[in-house]
């Protein structure tokens, strides 16, 4: 309750009311709910409870995150939660130097009362023999649907094997496609389920769009951001070489920018958000890997700079702004190539949202026609084409 109080928590979220009373009663668990709803401490507060009342000696949880970036996330709001409490916790994310593993090593070994882990990094320690999670109490696996899209299902059965049959496990999730539903199957023994506002942005973000070609979406981010010097700002790029030239093009133009990406060392990544999150840095740009689970306060403005491959990620990227109960602003570039997906997004959240025409010094976008996107995708679609010596079947007319 102490640490509760000193980090300013007043009255739960509805995730946190409908979860903490099921993972205290000991049920496993299954939670649906989108980014920036409160899960991290809906799992945490439980868990730790037990720690602190029980006064465990061993690893008592482990959480199995994503990205290094959410492992340090949670591991901040643990030590947080638990300030003054005897628990301890470590983040296990490689990356770092030998000393760090020695570290990780040393923890794993002995124990400590939470483990949050990438799966790769826990597995090269696994595979060597000297984890001790033979009197593990829960497994928690947060972010669970992006942990499969990027590809750590087999990692995660893997480490599954390594622990102890009897315990709590809780899958929480922003969304809940047919591998999730294999992997709950596969783990989890008669689970509650809670589902909270999935796949729905804040109401509090401001969402807008630009059809703009691809060699206009660099000046038109410019011209955008001029007037925003001041403002906290989160910028999106679907690739790692187009975060690398669009960071070099906003420095040209002497924008407070700096962006992250996979090339950089965890200690560089490391600065890279700390000077965000205190302001030395106006503006980040970033790939997917900051689209979940990094909560930074005060973000004004989240750009789109590619329309996302998965209309859940939308939802995602955009929820960086507008977090407990704020305003927010979220601006998508929507090339010609890409209006089908958007409209598949509009559908997801169930909104239209407006078109604003490009500044004049820019000229004219494409025009807003997803159907022929759709149109010339059904084309080229496996099914509309002809075998190999397939002859076109005519209507009769001779000679068409």
């Amino acid at each position: 309750m102490d640490g509760l109080d000193s980090m300013g928590f007043e009255k739960p979220t509805p995730i946190q009311e409908k979860v903490i009373p099921l993972i205290m009663s000991g049920k496993d668990l299954i939670a649906c709910a989108q980014t920036g709803t409160g899960k991290t401490a809906a799992y945490i507060l439980p868990t730790l409870n037990r720690i602190a009342l029980d006064e465990i000696p061993h690893t008592s949880a482990l959480i199995l995150a994503p990205t290094r970036e959410l492992a340090l996330q949670i591991d901040q709001a643990f030590q947080g939660f638990a300030y003054f409490t005897h628990a301890s916790s470590l983040a296990v994310y490689g990356g770092g130097d030998g000393q760090t593993f020695e570290k990780e090593k040393k923890a794993l070994s002995i124990g400590t009362s939470v483990i949050i882990a990438t799966p790769g990094r826990l597995i090269s320690h696994l595979n060597l023999g000297y984890v001790k999670f033979d009197k593990l109490d829960v497994l928690i696996l947060d972010e669970a649907d992006k942990m499969l899209d990027m590809g750590f299902y087999e990692d995660l059965i893997k480490i599954m094997n390594f622990l102890p049959a009897k315990r709590q496990n809780l899958l929480f999730s922003a969304t809940m496609p047919p591998k999730m539903r294999e992997l709950a199957k596969r783990t989890l023994k008669d689970p509650a389920e809670v589902s909270i506002a999935i796949s729905k942005p804040a109401a509090g973000i401001q969402q807008s769009a630009y059809l703009v070609y691809d060699d206009k979406k660099i000046s038109l981010c410019s011209h955008i951001l001029e007037n925003r010097k001041d403002q906290s700002v989160l910028i999106f790029a679907s690739t790692k070489s187009g975060v690398k030239a669009l960071e070099k093009e906003l420095r040209r133009v002497n924008l407070s920018v700096k962006s992250i990406h996979s090339d950089l060392t965890q200690e560089e990544r490391e600065n890279v958000l700390l000077g965000f999150k205190n302001r030395s840095t106006n503006i980040l740009v970033a790939t997917d890997i900051l689209s979940r689970g990094i909560d930074i306060e005060n973000i004004s403005l989240v750009i789109n700079f590619d329309v996302p491959h998965d209309a859940e990620d939308y939802v995602h990227r955009i929820g960086r702004t507008a977090r407990a109960d704020t305003k927010g602003e979220a601006i998508t570039f929507i090339n010609e190539k890409d209006q089908k997906r958007f409209a598949q997004i509009e559908e997801l959240i169930e909104k239209e949202v407006s078109k604003t025409e490009l500044p004049e010094h820019l000229g004219k976008g494409p025009a807003w026609n997803p159907q022929a996107t759709k149109m010339k995708r059904n084309f080229n679609n496996k099914k509309f084409r002809r075998k190999p010596g397939q002859h076109r079947r005519n209507s009769g007319t001779s000679g068409q």
